[in-house]
């Protein structure tokens, strides 16, 4: 294994599942690290190739977390590797027609995009969505089940995705992080690695939409990341529950005992 592959937050690279990481390898409070090979965020798996299946199903992966909407799902159906069960956590369920398909329809036409999210209301609305990823009741509901369900060892290595892999998906990464004692810095590190991990593989989309007249910073504001989009959840969050301790027992419902069993899954203290 290389140097580069060592670093926290490395790529996985398989070309049909953009934005594949393994969430191990930050260091924790006090002198540990976060366990590689047992947690991995990317993008939704319904693009994934009959020749990227293997490299995937050598993470030996007990269950994939799908935390998209419905009509998300029905778009692009996961492809799970065998072994795996597919269990569904759908975030957004209180907010119909949420989710990245609202804001990807303007993909095609520039000048609703313009309209739309253009002066700043891209960004705006992706904050929205960012404090209702924190405080929304499927969301905590959501959430609930995917870490009750990582602290049992049965569950892992496990994946969780969204479609892009950086909001829904962002969040929990950054909750599970900030539980296991990462630092605030290296939290917002590992979460704007979806701009260099996921951008370029969208170069295509964002080709068509400046060759179709568009803004390429218009499509930047909800295809990438911000730090502004992070700090709206940790807002929320704070606001609602004061700590990421209290964020999980009070608004997820998840006692000491779940927490400290998280922390001894996934930090390596050795």
């Amino acid at each position: 294994m290389t140097d580069s592959a060592l670093r926290p937050g490395a790529g996985i690279r398989i070309a049909s599942l953009p934005n594949l990481r393994d969430l191990g390898g930050w260091p924790t409070a006090g002198g540990g690290r976060v366990r590689r090979g047992l947690l991995y965020r990317s993008t939704d798996l319904g693009k994934l190739s009959d020749a990227d299946m293997p490299a995937v199903a050598a993470l030996g992966l007990r269950a994939v977390y799908d935390l998209r909407t419905e009509a998300e799902r029905t778009a692009e159906p996961d492809r799970v590797p065998a072994g795996a069960d597919h269990i569904v956590l759908d975030v957004l369920a209180d907010v119909p027609g949420a989710g990245p398909a609202q804001l990807l329809a303007f993909l095609s036409d520039p000048g609703a995009a313009a309209a739309e999210l253009g002066g700043g209301r891209g960004v705006a609305i992706m904050e929205r969505g960012y404090r209702d990823t924190a405080g929304l009741g499927s969301a905590l509901r959501a959430y609930r089940r995917l870490f009750s369900d990582l602290a049992h060892e049965r569950n892992r290595p496990a994946l969780f995705h969204c479609t892009t892999g950086k909001d829904r998906t962002g969040w929990a990464s950054a909750a599970l992080l900030m539980l296991l004692g990462v630092s605030d810095d290296d939290v917002m590190a590992e979460y704007l690695l979806t701009n260099e991990q996921l951008l370029p593989a969208l170069q295509p989309v964002f080709d068509r939409f400046t060759s179709a007249g568009g803004d390429p910073e218009l499509l930047r504001s909800v295809l990438g990341v911000q730090p502004g989009y992070l700090d709206a959840a940790l807002d929320e969050m704070r606001t609602r529950n004061g700590t990421i301790a209290g964020y999980f027992s009070d608004g997820l419902g998840l006692d000491a005992e779940v927490q400290t069993a998280l922390r001894d899954a996934f930090i390596d203290r050795s």
